[in-house]
């Protein structure tokens, strides 16, 4: 029973000397510069939330050991660690200088005591026996790469202080599908080199200088105006958001950042600093409050140390003892425990720790920190690691947007609808400047006696166009004339553009407004809204004069072939009624119907006959004749038919002709231009219009630039006004080629021009924006949301149509309305056609009587002119209604007072005398 009890005992007492195989007190040295007290402070309440913490080195107490050294004192620094490593001490924290941090680091690696640091260290490598818990500089690179990336920058400058920073920007040198300008701050005075970058019209900045930097390099940015709704800076600084940003929070200015740590978890901490200070009377100053990011590395590093100490203590007997760099006796536990520190930040797989013979069991779970999770690769290097990314806002100053990891890449949290917010919510209420130009009725000065300035002044479909969107979106705007008048156009020499683009480009105006065409040059210059006018490229030319009507103009319905098939119709048809009736016995009558068998048949189709009737039927009137014969009835209806379709055509064409003036144009599209030398034609020089046919690859257009860059006179002008006032004087000797909308103005008001042919292209107007503008998708927008509830179709309306337009449209429908009245100069010939006949038939009947007269004179043995005299006379006496019959007689039998026989009387009434022979 004793046995079991001592042995009990003894079980029991190596396990308690086993579980407090570590010592009391556990000094831990820090060595800090002069400038480092808020990492001494860091260091020293993190060794106290570890001894108030008994779930790590619960019998165990840390113990800081702060040393100060003067900054870069190589000797200083050598002789303190050695006198630290004399206490003794389990680990050297520090220092944050290169050369003297260098210089510990060797005597660590000497004597096997592990050096924990917390500072920026380029070298990519490590020695055994240190440890560095600041990101490594290759991802840190890595994460600015992929940042970029997301933002979408392709062309930035990047601004460094010191020769540390090019190590830190290689990866974004590296990218190829960046084009980076790098640029080196020296001095105090930033000011030439940033005015410098404004004049190059970069607007993204990479800034890599050191934290204390920042805001007078942000403060001189803004001074020399780098600094507004147009410029993007991304700050690679892990202190940004300890960067007093509130001046800069409505300037616009799109700010992002990264950090480490998240400032709102710093909160507690920092309070528990201030209550441990008052209890020594001390009060920290403002610069102590602001915990940066070594100092969070510091304060997670005593915590990183804490934990693989007490895991090293549950399988091993860690005793602490003095070591002296005179001498070459080494701490044999130095490399178990910065493995262990190791492991923690990276713990492998079971299987893998049973190998490396250490207590898997004992691992109580990754360190998580102020800066996150602490984690390390095989090399030691802690390059899997999580940043937040950061932009100013004007309500928070700081916002987190996303987060990057090593593996998970960039995930961006704001949303678009956020970003929108965004944008909408700085346009409201800011006055932006409106670059515009002359151009009716786009831009137009008010007519007015008394004098204007300002917004006043201007009038026009893009001024109401302005105002609609400034009504949705809440902003102000002035109005400003662009210097050079020009809309914008690039030199192909020099490459520089002028106009409204240049002033865009310059950032002297927020949004450009007129007949602004959208082309690829200008899309690759400027931002473009949507378009709120679509179009396309037309030809405005002087109207002919009207035709005056011909004298003959009743024969228009026919051409003059189909007149003339009409008459060898006739002729033909006649011809052959002649021959068939002479064919047909049905034709053949007797002319005395008294007479029962006649000697003498009679046909009265003559070839007289057969002309009259076919002309009477022709003219829809009766004749006195009308067909026997089958075969000429079959003929005669034939030809009636022929008649009805033809007379019936007639008069249906002849409406229009008669009371329609035909107005002809030589030219009817682009290809009558192109084909004729006669008309010139030309554009406005510069335009969008003269690009279009400069770098037009269809032959026709090529054709067309070729006549219009060979003119002389030239026949470019340099305004559209100016070339329609050209057209209008030119008589038909000019054609003007613009947009058809600036066409529909001019034909609306100027009656003697019209618009001739189709569009030869597609285009549209938009609002022009400076590069990348923030505000491109809230302008967009609003003109989309014009556009859909027909505000933009009533601004033409109004501009195009009732501002003293319609004019034209009006005196076409009074001509259209006078048009119905034929005047004498339409129907004129149908009089003349008239005359004529009556003028053949007297002449016809003047012969008729003068061969009678000297047949009567022949037969009857007098002279021609006395017979004539008598029928004279005989005609005039109009009283007289018949006349006696001429007979060869006697002279006995003769009255020679009359000429005509006693005994009888022709009768004129009815071709008979009045015996009725």
């Amino acid at each position: 029973m004793k046995i079991l009890i001592l042995t009990t005992f003894f079980v029991i007492s190596c396990c308690m000397l086993r579980s407090h195989a570590l010592p009391n007190q556990i000094v831990i040295g820090g060595i800090f510069d002069e400038k480092d007290k808020l990492l001494e402070l860091a260091f020293r309440y993190a060794v106290e939330r570890i001894n108030n913490d008994r779930s790590t080195l619960t019998h165990s107490t840390l113990v800081a050991q702060p040393v100060w050294l003067p900054a870069d004192d190589s000797y200083r620094a050598a002789r303190d660690v050695c006198s630290i490593l004399r206490t003794p001490v389990a680990a050297i924290f520090g220092p944050q200088m290169e050369k003297t941090a260098n210089h510990v680091q060797s005597i660590c690696d000497a004597m096997e005591i592990p050096h924990i640091e917390t500072r920026w260290d380029y070298k990519l490598r490590r020695d055994a026996y240190s440890i560095n818990l600041y990101p490594y500089p290759p991802s840190l690179s890595e994460a600015y790469r992929k940042i970029l990336l997301a933002l979408k920058w392709k062309e930035f400058v990047i601004l460094y202080d010191t020769n540390d920073a090019l190590v830190r920007v290689q990866t974004l040198l590296r990218e190829g599908s960046f084009s980076v300008t790098v640029r080196q701050l020296e001095g105090e005075d930033f000011r030439p080199l940033l005015k410098e970058i404004r004049r190059s019209q970069q607007k993204r900045i990479v800034l890599d200088v050191h934290s204390s930097l920042i805001y007078t390099v942000l403060k001189q940015a803004a001074q020399i105006g780098l600094m507004g709704d147009y410029y993007n800076y991304f700050i690679t600084s892990l202190d940004f958001n300890q960067v007093d940003l509130d001046e800069f929070k409505y300037s616009g200015t799109n700010i992002t950042g990264i950090q480490l740590i998240d400032p709102k978890k710093l909160h507690h901490i920092v309070e528990d600093w201030k209550f441990g200070e008052r209890r020594f009377a001390r009060i920290l100053t403002p610069d102590l409050l602001k915990v940066t990011t070594e100092a969070a590395l510091m304060y997670d590093a005593v915590s990183l140390f804490a934990k693989g100490l007490d895991t090293l203590s549950s399988s091993h007997d860690v005793d602490i003892e003095k070591v002296y760099c005179e001498g070459d006796k080494t701490w044999q536990h130095g490399d178990s425990l910065i493995n262990y520190m190791k492991w923690y930040g990276s713990p492998p797989q079971f299987g893998e720790s049973y190998k490396m013979g250490r207590n898997f069991s004992s691992y109580s779970g990754p360190v998580i920190g102020l800066t996150g999770l602490v984690r390390f690769d095989r090399m030691g290097f802690r390059s899997d690691f999580e940043l937040d990314i950061v932009e100013m806002d004007q309500n928070e100053t700081l916002k987190k947007v996303g987060t990057w990891s090593l593996s998970g890449h960039v995930n961006y949290t704001k949303s678009w609808a956020d970003t929108k917010g965004a944008v909408e919510k700085n346009l409201k209420n800011k006055t932006l400047i409106v670059m515009v130009a002359k151009a009716d009725p786009y831009v137009m000065m008010k007519q007015d006696p008394m004098p204007l300035a300002g917004n006043d002044q201007f009038e026009g479909f893009c001024i109401d166009l302005i105002h609609e969107i400034s009504l949705i979106r809440g902003f102000n705007y002035t109005y400003k004339l662009v210097p050079d008048g020009s809309y914008g156009s690039r030199d192909q020499i020099t490459g520089e553009w002028n106009g409204i683009v240049r002033q865009l480009m310059d950032h002297k105006a927020d949004l450009g407004i007129v007949d602004f065409t959208i082309t690829y040059e200008r899309e690759e210059a400027v931002d473009f809204s949507m378009p709120f006018m679509n179009l396309g490229i037309s030809i405005i030319y002087k109207k002919p004069q009207k035709k005056a009507p011909s004298l003959f103009s009743f024969t228009s319905p026919f051409s003059p072939d189909v007149w003339l098939y009409m008459a060898t119709a006739y002729l033909g048809v006649s011809v052959l009624l002649f021959i068939l009736a002479r064919m047909s016995p049905e034709e053949w009558t007797n002319p005395y119907p008294c007479v029962e068998e006649p000697e003498e048949l009679e046909n009265c189709f003559n070839l007289v006959n057969s002309l009259w009737f076919i002309i009477a039927t022709f003219l829809c009137q009766g004749a006195d004749i009308a067909p026997r014969a089958v075969s000429t009835r079959i003929v005669a209806g034939i030809w009636w038919f022929f008649t009805l379709i033809m007379i019936s055509s007639y008069t249906a064409n002849l409406a229009a002709f008669l009371t329609v003036e035909r107005m002809d144009s030589p030219i009817e599209g682009a290809e009558d231009l192109a084909k004729q030398t006669k008309i010139k034609y030309g554009c406005k020089e510069g335009g969008s219009t003269y690009a279009f046919f400069r770098d037009s690859t269809i032959p026709t257009y090529q054709r067309m630039w070729a006549a219009m860059s060979s003119a002389r006179p030239s026949v470019f002008t340099d305004t559209n006004e100016a070339g329609v006032e050209r057209v209008s004087k030119s008589n038909g000797q000019y054609a003007f080629l613009m947009e058809s909308s600036s066409i529909e103005f001019q034909v609306e008001r100027r009656c003697d021009l019209m618009q001739v042919g189709g569009l030869l292209d597609s285009k549209s107007y938009g609002i022009a924006l400076p590069p990348e503008s923030p505000y491109t998708d809230p302008i967009s927008s609003a003109v989309l949301r014009l556009k859909e509830n027909g505000k933009l179709h009533q601004l033409k309306t109004r501009w195009w149509k009732e501002r003293s337009g319609g004019r034209c449209t009006t005196e076409e429908k009074k001509d259209a309305a006078s048009a119905a009245e034929l005047g004498l100069e339409n129907v004129g010939g149908v009089f003349v056609v008239m005359v004529g006949g009556i003028l053949l038939a007297c002449l016809t009947a003047c012969c008729e009587f003068a061969w009678k007269a000297r047949k009567l004179a022949t037969d009857e043995g007098m002279s021609f002119t006395e017979e004539l005299k008598k029928e004279l006379l005989f005609i005039v006496k109009c009283n007289e209604n018949s006349k006696p019959v001429r007979k060869k007689l006697s002279p006995a039998d003769t009255d020679t007072s009359t000429g005509y026989s006693s005994s009888s009387t022709y009768d004129y009434s009815n071709g008979h005398n009045k015996y009725g022979y």
